[in-house]
């Protein structure tokens, strides 16, 4: 693998777990992260999660992998702020759970490769802290590459197909508009749904929380572990993938 240095733009829970996990997999890949938030650099740097720059300049340059960790809402934000940095030839990716408003919002420099991914993984829990080296072992890494007939290109797919593999991923290749119909129906109609049964359950006057705590069978104890979840990422998921989460909520209403 031509990867030698990796930048990561957001040091929360997905990009602390790849931090950790090229550690661990890949000794001889170096990391740099970068967050926004001060308190979290702050914070990653006492657990010694790794290489913490101080703006996101300073973390991505050089790097032959850039990944950002951050919500689908804040990722052209997150490209503007380091794309006057990134090195010619450098492979540009994110791990966004909506693949079409992310590809609408990056639009890469013509000498560097965007090939976004998704992997599907993750806990309820975010932060440095949350970050774990096996988190993506035997989960599945859906890169969705852009239309590009460019040699070079292919080349930087298959090199990111191989980085995830070797973070333990298994990798599979899906157009964006499929990623996001499939997603909206294995991963983001059913959080929308635990979001709203837990709201449902703290509204209800007729129940108190001790009896809702007292009573839960698993399935609810599921949902609740579900809709712990970091609403603003998935704040930023549904309005991105609105078209796709409305229409399965539609058949899902149907049925019911």
């Amino acid at each position: 693998m031509s990867i030698a240095k990796v930048a990561i733009i957001g040091a929360g829970h997905i990009g602390a777990s790849i931090t950790r996990a090229a550690a661990e997999k890949l000794p001889g890949v170096s990391v740099t992260l970068y967050d926004q938030s001060e308190a979290v650099r702050t914070r990653a740097r006492e657990i010694k999660l790794g290489t913490i720059a101080d703006n996101p300049q300073d973390a991505v340059r050089d790097a032959d992998l850039v990944i950002l960790c951050v919500p689908v809402g804040a990722m052209g934000a997150a490209y503007e702020s380091v794309k006057d940095a990134l090195k010619p030839g450098a492979i540009l990716s994110d791990v966004g759970s909506v693949k079409g408003a992310v590809i609408e919002a990056i639009k890469p420099r013509a000498d560097i490769f965007f090939v976004p991914g998704h992997p599907l993984a993750g806990t309820e829990q975010s932060g440095p802290d949350a970050g774990l080296a096996h988190l993506f072992e035997n989960r599945w890494m859906i890169v969705t590459p852009l239309d590009d007939p460019r040699t070079e290109y292919q080349a930087a797919v298959e090199q990111l197909t191989q980085f995830w593999r070797a973070l333990g991923a298994r990798t599979d290749t899906m157009a964006p508009a499929r990623h996001d119909t499939v997603l909206a129906v294995v991963s983001h109609l059913p959080h929308l749904i635990a979001y709203n049964i837990v709201a449902m359950a703290e509204d209800l006057e007729a129940v108190n929380e001790h009896e809702v705590v007292k009573y839960s069978a698993s399935g609810f104890r599921d949902f609740t572990r579900i809709a712990a979840s970091d609403p603003i990422m998935w704040r930023d998921v549904f309005l991105n993938n609105k078209e796709a989460v409305l229409e399965m909520l539609g058949f899902f209403t149907e049925g019911l």
